[in-house]
């Protein structure tokens, strides 16, 4: 790949790159619930709400496949062992594989891979709120910064979808001392 092409990586393309078949899937579950056509399921799971709304947007083979394998509620690794997403991933990496940005052996981002997702940094900085950003601006920062711009974005339904992990509020040492706190209710003082 000559240095003076400039490739123009989706946020589905980028979040594989940078973070594998996981984030990729990630992205494409985002893009659908932001068109409407999933929400969290149980706990940890993703199901279909509906048709996607964007009337004329097309969505992306890799979000195609995962609202097709979606016919009942599954967590993001479920969706990762399923056929048609995999399939799906195959032919992202292929093409990935064909722009110069990925190696087959070992599988990892060529040099020029690292310069395009260097560029997309400078110019994607992670957001600070939703607050401006298009559903494209989203799926990018996304893409670039993963779980610290999915927690700022859309970080109730990640969380209740099981996107991405739940913090520990408190260490087991300060709730076991809570209930002889005077301060508590129905405590009881020393």
């Amino acid at each position: 790949m000559n240095s003076g092409a400039t490739v123009r990586l989706t946020p589905h393309e980028v979040a594989l790159l940078r973070g594998g078949p996981r984030a990729a899937v990630t992205v494409a579950v985002l893009a659908l619930h932001l068109l409407g056509a999933v929400e969290a399921g149980r706990p940890g799971t993703v199901r279909v709400s509906g048709e996607p709304g964007g009337a004329g947007q097309a969505l992306s083979p890799l979000s195609d496949a995962v609202l097709a394998s979606l016919q009942q509620p599954a967590a993001v690794a479920e969706l990762l062992r399923r056929a048609t997403v995999r399939q799906a991933l195959d032919e992202m990496r292929g093409s990935l594989l064909s722009a110069g940005l990925l190696r087959s052996l070992p599988p990892r981002r060529t040099r020029a891979a690292r310069r395009a997702l260097d560029a997309l940094y400078a110019d994607h900085p992670l957001p600070a709120g939703r607050r401006g950003l298009s559903t494209e601006d989203t799926l990018m920062a996304v893409a670039l910064h993963g779980d610290p711009a999915l927690t700022v974005l859309a970080g109730r339904f990640a969380l209740r979808a099981g996107l991405t992990a739940r913090a520990e509020v408190a260490g087991k040492g300060l709730l076991r001392h809570s209930e002889r706190s005077p301060y508590s209710c129905g405590g009881v003082a020393d």
